[in-house]
């Protein structure tokens, strides 16, 4: 009998968890998720995540496919989970799908965001990076931020020891927005993203904006430089993967 194939899309903050992958000896969202359904289905259930995240890092949206044997009400299925799981995870939907999507390789992009404080702020410490350097230059960060689009190698933005068969990526767009003078947030879309990118990328634009390195620097680094001529990585906490897009309808029938 052939399996059926369920999309789940979730949120999650990643305070509790060593990131999305199972990890051995470590909380995952993954491996919660996976114990989750595992009771409520009475199977042994494996769960293919959109992507890995890094330990702390949060999700809005994030989606996941696993096969079960057979049909069940997936609005029952949404609560029950719900229920059990922890409360740094929710699932917000349950849905059959045909059994040809893939919630990692049907993707045709991804959305992160990182949220930055620039003064100290109590009720959003926990998923915003205070960052009160003064006189950032917002302008010079997003020129250099622009010069992140297209496709390109991104090994200098990457995390030492990767095991991708390819560092390149195609960049859609990547930008800073001002919510105010005191909360700003950088948003970069891309086909597909390298272990630690994000956060070296912000990492190297707060430099860029503290005038610690040129604009023109990071059309360098794409051109070969190394991940030590790049920033320093920033905190996990403040960074959400945003979004996961489809290109083609996967719903069944």
């Amino acid at each position: 009998m052939q399996c059926i194939r369920y999309k789940t899309t979730l949120s999650f903050c990643g305070a509790p968890f060593r990131g999305w992958q199972i990890q051995p000896d470590a909380p995952s969202v993954q491996g919660t998720l996976e114990d989750a359904l595992g009771k409520l289905l009475g199977c042994r259930v494996s769960v293919t995540g959109a992507g890995r995240t890094d330990t702390g890092v949060n999700a809005k949206g994030y989606v996941a496919h696993f096969d079960a044997p057979s049909e069940f009400d997936c609005g029952q299925l949404c609560y029950k989970l719900n229920a059990i799981l922890p409360g740094a995870i929710v699932v917000h939907s349950v849905e059959k799908v045909r059994n040809d999507f893939h919630a990692r390789f049907s993707a045709t992009k991804r959305e992160y965001t990182y949220f930055l404080n620039r003064v100290k702020d109590p009720f959003v410490q926990n998923f915003s990076w205070w960052y009160g350097y003064p006189g950032l230059d917002f302008d010079a960060m997003n020129r250099a931020a622009s010069l992140l689009a297209g496709t390109h190698d991104f090994s200098c933005f990457e995390k030492t020891g990767g095991d991708n068969r390819t560092s390149v990526c195609t960049v859609f767009n990547a930008c800073w927005v001002k919510e105010d003078e005191d909360h700003w947030y950088f948003r970069i879309s891309a086909d597909r993203f390298l272990r630690n990118m994000v956060r070296a990328i912000v990492g190297t634009l707060l430099e860029v904006g503290r005038g610690k390195r040129s604009i023109d620097s990071v059309t360098s680094l794409l051109n070969g430089g190394s991940r030590s001529e790049a920033g320093e990585s920033v905190p996990g906490h403040a960074l959400f993967l945003s979004a996961v897009e489809y290109g083609q309808e996967e719903k069944y029938g």
